[in-house]
């Protein structure tokens, strides 16, 4: 695979119309749906090169989280049938996963996650996982020596080695990126305005009632929503 290939990805994304999605988007300065650059909340403008390097790395990927990590095609497999297993996927009847959000620090970062560890969509991420694997070129050695590069314990290089990611099943943790890397000094004080803005909202819980496949066109262009689906529940469970 090279750089100019597309790569594609299987997120949860909110309604483009939701205030989770236009919270996200304009800490991120980038709407996934449209392409288009977003002013950052108020909170950040007086400092907007600061706040803008310190997004710089989830920007490209979007307002998302994970359920399949970023991938190639397979050779034998094309984008028509990707996004038709994709749709035959999110048609399929299972429980909806709704979680209680928070924002916390992950790792140096800044991110929205699940209060409490919810089964149903650690099934729901383990499902995406595995079923589009099928459709993912092998990974190069090169990936596969970034990522080791980057310290992975035997778990998750037995996940990196299988399914080309190393945080998975296990050692998958659901969360929606809000900024990269943080100073050490600048945590607790980027944290606690993210979480008054998040607070505002007054969202709730969130369902977990969609999927997005997105796109990437090239290793230098930000991911963008290719297809939407609604996830066809059963029943709910909190």
């Amino acid at each position: 695979m090279t750089d100019s290939e597309p790569r594609y990805a299987v997120y949860f994304v909110p309604a483009a119309d939701s205030e989770l999605y236009r919270f996200g988007s304009t800490v991120l300065q980038y709407d996934c749906y449209t392409g288009t650059a977003i002013f950052p909340p108020a909170q950040f403008r007086d400092q907007p090169d600061e706040w803008r390097k310190a997004t710089e790395e989830p920007r490209r990927y979007g307002f998302h989280a994970t359920l399949k990590a970023p991938f190639y095609l397979a050779p034998t497999c094309g984008e028509a049938q990707l996004v038709s297993a994709f749709q035959s996927f999110a048609a399929i009847g299972r429980t909806i996963a709704t979680i209680q959000p928070v924002v916390t620090m992950l790792s140096g970062f800044a991110a929205i996650v699940p209060e409490q560890p919810n089964p149903v969509l650690n099934a729901l991420a383990a499902d995406c996982t595995t079923i589009f694997d099928a459709f993912r070129a092998p990974m190069t050695a090169q990936e596969r020596a970034r990522r080791l590069a980057s310290g992975l314990n035997p778990s998750q290089i037995s996940n990196l080695d299988r399914w080309g990611y190393p945080y998975l099943f296990a050692d998958f943790r659901f969360h929606m990126t809000l900024t990269g890397k943080i100073e050490v000094g600048r945590r607790e004080s980027a944290v606690a305005v993210l979480r008054d803005l998040f607070q505002r909202m007054r969202t709730g819980s969130i369902a977990i009632d969609r999927l997005a496949l997105t796109k990437q066109d090239t290793q230098a262009s930000p991911f963008r929503v290719l297809s939407t689906a609604a996830l066809r529940g059963v029943h709910e469970v909190h």
